[in-house]
């Protein structure tokens, strides 16, 4: 069901045909106006953009459009309609990165699953191209777990960390959402040919670039606040201090969802991104999936406990049991004077103490003395 009507979906259309993604002015004046107004003021001179779009728009056919997006199995999606994911709305007050910003136009969506649907527990998970080992295998356990406690995973099908992210969705048969900087018929990076139509299949891509439209870097940081929107957190894997992963970030920071960091060696460079995010910035860090679900899933549902070492007999001691304890040799017995000068303490508090430490295991008794019965890390 949809409450947009086939003229103005066409102008939509016609719109993110000939419009680069995320203009701002452009975004702005269709969300106060409608598309159908701002399609015909460009067709007419009136706006400011018609000598610049002029071409494009001479050489939009809706119709070839239309006939394109059945061949690739497409779909365009418009705010309004069912499949419209609800959160695309916190864009409208979200700060202008880069010149780029606003809630979409419409979206074009490959993929059986309803966007909205899919996007209602979803975590993105981005970072470098150029990953290490180290990052390739947190992103992949990361997208797994969440996948496996029924969050869909978000990311732009690039090399590196993005792969990583899409895969380890796929490995446990989840769902996972492409955001692409190109058409959605268009494949990008070329060796990810079959990830990128396995996505298409079992998971959803998803471009507010026009059908065929190449990728170029404006429409790589337009399509970042798409992930960051669509997601209920944004964990950053690895990034070097100049990186499209913390421009995804920048959004999410701006729209008030979750921003989290894996943190990787101090040496490495493609994690001092990451741990600039975290230090400047507040993201939060975390180490594996559980964390990551703790920070984005409703309250109480994945809450952690403090992660602590298990509690040890040595612990439950008093200052003076442990004393006696430090007193007591490891292999040859030792009196009762001997053990209480050198703890410090009084033969009645020692003999005292050497009971709970018999009775503990910790000290064995016998008969010219004690001594440790076990080593101290007890």
């Amino acid at each position: 069901m949809s409450g947009v009507g086939a003229g103005e979906r066409a102008a939509r259309m016609t719109l993110t045909g000939v419009v680069e993604p995320g203009h701002p002015v452009v975004l702005a004046e269709v969300a106060r106006h409608g598309a159908e107004s701002v399609l015909a003021r460009l067709r007419s001179g009136e706006h400011e953009l018609s000598a610049s779009l002029a071409s494009r728009l001479a050489h939009f056919d809706l119709d070839r459009e239309r006939a394109l997006a059945a061949r690739v199995g497409g779909r365009y999606v418009v705010p309004g309609d069912d499949e419209w994911p609800a959160a695309l709305a916190d864009l409208a007050d979200a700060p202008v990165l880069h010149q780029r910003g606003g809630v979409p136009i419409g979206l074009w969506v490959r993929g059986r699953t309803g966007l909205a649907e899919a996007l209602r527990s979803a975590v993105a998970i981005v970072g470098s191209r150029s990953c290490t080992v180290y990052g390739s295998d947190i992103a992949a356990e990361m997208a797994a777990e969440v996948t496996d406690a029924g969050f869909t995973v978000v990311s732009g099908a690039a090399f590196g960390v993005d792969q990583a992210a899409h895969r380890g969705c796929l490995a446990r048969a989840g769902t996972t959402a492409a955001v692409l900087a190109c058409g959605i018929d268009r494949v990008y990076p070329l060796a990810h040919r079959a990830l990128i139509e396995r996505i298409g299949q079992d998971g959803l891509l998803v471009s507010e670039a026009a059908l065929g439209a190449a990728p170029t870097k404006i429409r790589f940081l337009a399509r970042n606040r798409l992930i960051a929107a669509m997601s209920a957190g944004t964990v950053v894997v690895e990034a070097a201090l100049r990186s499209g992963a913390l421009n995804t970030a920048s959004w999410a920071e701006g729209i008030s969802r979750v921003v989290m960091g894996v943190p990787g060696s101090v040496f490495s460079g493609p994690s001092a991104g990451v741990h600039e995010l975290i230090r400047t910035r507040g993201a939060l860090l975390v180490t594996r999936a559980a964390e990551v679900l703790e920070a984005v899933a409703p309250m109480g549902q994945w809450t952690l406990p403090i992660r602590r070492e298990p509690t040890r007999t040595r612990d439950l001691l008093t200052d003076e049991q442990r004393q006696v304890l430090d007193a007591v040799p490891a292999t040859r017995p030792a009196g009762l004077a001997s053990i209480a000068q050198v703890a410090g303490l009084t033969p009645t508090t020692v003999v005292a103490a050497l009971d709970v430490l018999v009775r503990a295991d910790l000290v064995a008794a016998g008969a010219v003395g004690w001594h440790l019965r076990r080593a101290s890390s007890s």
